[in-house]
């Protein structure tokens, strides 16, 4: 006899839910719907900053699949929280400079150089470090450093996400806007003049890991093996990561 709806629903697995960086949304999209294609498994994926995703798993919220910054997947295993043995790099990334496609690019060659395009920029879009971004909270700290931060203050228009922050450059209501390039090269009409200059730069690495408490385990190892597989590299290489070195 064949199955009712009913009893068809009851059988299917449940969603694979992941939690996932901004940063890697386009790779992390990708491979969802790969994921599913094979294994007939939906999967619902959770983007925000890392200090977002933080806060919500601090509230005691979870997933089974974490995808964050390196050293979040570490504080995390250490008190208990993720499958032992289950973290995987995914990737790195770091900040970029952009302007609006067709403007002039500013010299950021060097240290000097970066300060000086900085000060004479009408407006500057980066993350609002509030927000918890790790591009924003570096840049914050970084401005400090580089005693800026006056100067930002007087011209910055800081985004919710990095994706705002590119989003703001196409339409042209920031001259220069700084964010992970993984962010930046997903919008179109923005131009990635480069990285920050060499003794500035900071980039993040991204590692995916298994929640302690996932009922779904084994499709969660199932997921992370195609983020880390070399078929996954293009789809990071494109979407402005680099891969993890070949073991």
């Amino acid at each position: 006899m064949a199955s009712s709806p009913t009893e068809s629903l009851s059988t299917a697995p449940a969603a694979l839910r992941v939690m996932c960086a901004r940063a890697l949304m386009e790779v992390a999209n990708a491979v969802a719907g790969m994921f599913t294609a094979g294994a007939g498994q939906k999967v619902d994926v959770i983007f925000g900053t890392v200090g977002a995703l933080q806060a919500r798993l601090d509230a005691g919220e979870a997933a089974d699949v974490l995808v964050l910054s390196a050293p979040l997947i570490t504080r995390l295993e250490q008190s208990g929280l993720l499958l032992a043995k289950s973290s995987e790099t995914i990737g790195s990334t770091g900040i970029v400079v952009a302007v609006r496609e067709g403007a002039p690019k500013p010299d950021i060659a060097t240290e000097a150089s970066f300060k000086a395009a900085l000060a004479n920029a009408r407006s500057i879009a980066f993350s609002d470090p509030a927000v918890g971004g790790s591009a924003g909270v570096y840049l914050a700290a970084l401005f400090d450093r580089m005693d800026l931060a006056d100067v930002i203050r007087r011209k910055a228009l800081p985004q919710q996400s990095g994706g705002e922050v590119a989003r703001r450059v196409a339409e042209g209501v920031a001259e220069i806007g700084m964010t992970q390039c993984s962010e930046m090269l997903a919008v179109k009409g923005v131009c990635v003049v480069g990285p920050l200059p060499a003794g500035l730069r900071n980039d993040t690495v991204y590692r995916a890991a298994v929640h302690a408490e996932s009922s779904n385990a084994n499709a969660a190892r199932n997921f992370i093996a195609m983020l880390i597989a070399p078929e996954a590299h293009p789809l990071l290489a494109a979407a402005g990561l680099d891969p993890p070195p070949a073991r």
